[in-house]
């Protein structure tokens, strides 16, 4: 495997994969399941505390990166550890062919933890959507170089109608520019007009979180200074979450002082023995 056509061929399998996640569970049984769910926990508002830089912990099996990461891989456990460690919210990894992962994964740690779940995986289509609601996320991660705008915009209003919120995940200038100026508006609970004209309607412009990947999903490798040139273009009014590389204290302290809100951090808890004492430790709590 070409680590540059890794994005494509984990792609490409996920199509295969939502093929066969329709024809066991097709989507319009799917949307009928999601009536009466409990409500979501708020990601956004969890994740964007003043003068505190918040932790979104994340739990995963494997990387085509590292391998497996963790073979004492007890999702309770570990949802556990992460909730008494006083992280914010916590990523759950549910891409089964190369991370290991399983949606189901999201009904266990929802199970055990009164915490904001994310699910992080490569969506593409909103069959993924509301299967994220279904099984228990309150968030979902939407990677801005696999969307065009229209399919972010599409995804986004998807998620929010079912009470779900976003983070957009960029790695280059190019990526932020498309999502920087991006509007999503859901009509209001008084509009009356359903198509054609939307004037006279009431809209609420729906937010999401911009996260940076230090990253690069093609090649694998990390730079940390992804973050130093893409944060100062992110909007002040916009919650900014860094993801990838981040290890040390130092490392944390750097992002609080730029004024990041939020890290998320998964290898450095995952090849852990002690979970606990790990996040402490990065966190300085």
């Amino acid at each position: 495997m070409k680590k540059k056509n890794l994005l494509k061929e984990i792609v490409a399998k996920k199509k295969e994969s939502i093929i066969l996640a329709k024809q066991n569970l097709p989507e319009q049984d799917l949307k009928n399941k999601l009536a009466g769910l409990s409500p979501t926990r708020g990601f956004l508002s969890a994740i964007n505390k003043p003068r505190q830089i918040a932790l979104i912990a994340e739990i995963k099996r494997a990387s085509p990166s590292k391998g497996m990461m963790r073979e004492d891989f007890n999702l309770g456990e570990i949802a556990r550890a992460y909730q008494d460690s006083g992280v914010q919210a916590i990523s759950v990894l549910t891409e089964e062919n190369y991370f290991q992962g399983n949606i189901s994964y999201l009904e266990e740690v929802r199970s055990v933890t009164g915490l904001p779940i994310l699910r992080k995986d490569f969506i593409i289509e909103p069959y993924q959507i509301y299967e994220s609601r279904y099984f228990g996320a309150d968030a979902v991660l939407l990677i801005a170089d696999l969307l065009s705008k229209e399919k972010l915009i599409e995804l986004i209003t998807e998620a929010a109608q079912l009470g779900l919120e976003a983070l957009v995940e960029v790695h280059t200038e190019k990526e932020l520019k498309k999502i920087i100026g991006l509007k999503v508006a859901l009509p209001g609970a008084d509009s009356q007009a359903k198509k054609g004209s939307d004037r006279g309607q009431t809209k609420k412009l729906v937010d999401f979180a911009i996260g940076i990947n230090n990253r690069d999903l093609n090649t694998l490798e990390v730079d940390f200074k992804t973050t130093e040139r893409l944060f100062p273009l992110v909007p002040k009014d916009r919650i900014a979450v860094v993801e990838s590389g981040i290890k040390s204290h130092q490392d944390v302290l750097f992002l609080k002082i730029l004024g990041v809100n939020a890290v998320l951090v998964g290898e450095t808890f995952m090849e852990a023995q002690d979970i606990g004492k790990r996040v402490q430790d990065l966190m300085g709590w």
